[in-house]
């Protein structure tokens, strides 16, 4: 684990204005991973010590964290976060919380992975953030209650050690664990607020569940694919287009800025594993007036292979799921969609199924990461 320590100390009192004019960040090297914690995967927070000032379920929206100076409720200020009320000691001679005192919530990850950064985001927490933080990680099959989860013989991993953190700030920080993880445990030191928790990393499926699917879509998220690259992410994110559903609206999109050359935009990914893909599937649902003119699908089989075209360059529609069947099988572990000239798509889907070298890797990957 290593912390970045930039947004540690007090922040300033909110003086109105514009809310985040002095919030602190960084340009964290780990936010490239997609977010094993976004609700779209399904990840929940399941439980919480507690939530009197502020829900649990406010630490994995989506959106940055809003702040409104008016608003109050009868328990008091209502904040766009996890909020605990204010610990106490045991007595008038010692009215201090204990060193060990802390407030917890256990985290569901939406995809099972490999950690390899968490942010711990306090916007808007400015006299009432945590004096610090800890994160500990468990693996654990199946759908298991907080009871489960809470349990003696549970093992739990630390992923982040008890550290200080600043108020109005993202704190980030990386971490180097090697295993793969189902559920968080966040802790914060004796208490405070919370507004928003992101933990980015790889995600491992399960190979003996995609074994049973047999076909299935062997890009997406939740199935282990990754967009490693792309030429441009001015306004979302590369793995947009391989998240669960359908695109709602177009910040759930790929898209890009507006060309004013001759070239043209692509995003790389890496598939589950190698597997064999017989169809395939480009979807510019919620893109209107900016959807990709063309589009054409190369994959190649390892990281020295050669590429090779299974789609060639095809005219698309604005707003439309375009579907194609190959004429024959394409054996690979990478893909890359190239977009002409410019603008956007909303989803990539590779339909397939592993092959029996990338089911053996998948399954020896999962036993070295402790699944």
């Amino acid at each position: 684990m290593t912390a970045i320590v930039n947004f540690t100390g007090d922040a300033s009192p909110y003086g109105g204005g514009d809310p985040y004019a002095d919030y602190r960040t960084a340009d964290l090297p780990f936010t490239h991973y997609a977010d094993l914690a976004d609700r779209r995967l399904g990840a929940g927070v399941i439980a919480a010590n507690d939530e009197f000032f502020a829900q649990r379920e406010n630490l994995l929206l989506p959106e940055r964290a809003e702040f409104d100076p008016e608003h109050f409720g009868h328990k008091g200020k209502i904040m766009d976060g996890w909020e605990t009320r204010r610990r106490r000691g045991a007595s008038a001679d010692h009215p201090w919380p204990t060193a060990e005192d802390h407030d917890w919530a256990l985290v569901r990850l939406g995809a099972p992975g490999v950690v390899r950064g968490i942010v711990v985001d306090t916007a808007h927490f400015r006299g009432n953030y945590p004096q610090a933080v800890s994160v500990e990680a468990t693996s654990v099959p199946g759908t298991p209650s907080p009871e489960d989860l809470l349990a003696p013989d549970v093992k739990w991993t630390t992923l982040v050690p008890r550290t200080p953190v600043g108020g109005h700030a993202a704190n980030g920080f990386a971490v180097a664990v090697e295993q793969r993880f189902t559920h968080l445990r966040v802790n914060q030191h004796p208490d405070g607020g919370i507004a928003r928790l992101r933990v980015y990393g790889e995600v491992v499926p399960d190979p003996v569940w995609l074994d049973v699917l047999g076909t299935f879509d062997v890009v997406a998220l939740e199935n282990g694919g990754r967009a490693e690259d792309a030429s441009n992410l001015f306004y979302s994110p590369a793995t947009n287009t391989i998240q669960p559903g359908r695109a709602r609206v177009m910040h759930e999109c790929w898209e890009t800025r507006r060309r004013r050359d001759q070239g043209n935009d692509w995003i790389r990914y890496r598939l589950a594993a190698q597997s064999e893909i017989r169809a395939l599937e480009i979807d510019t649902a919620c893109l209107k007036g900016n959807a990709a003119g063309w589009a054409s699908v190369s994959v190649r089989d390892g990281e020295d292979g050669t590429w090779t075209e299974i789609l060639p360059r095809t005219r698309l529609q604005p707003d439309t799921d375009h579907r194609f069947v190959l004429p024959e099988p394409a054996v690979a572990t990478h893909a890359r969609v190239d977009i002409y000239p410019d603008g956007g798509i909303s989803r990539l889907r590779l339909h397939g199924s592993l092959t029996d070298e990338g089911r053996a890797r998948l399954a020896a990957r999962f036993q070295e990461l402790g699944a």
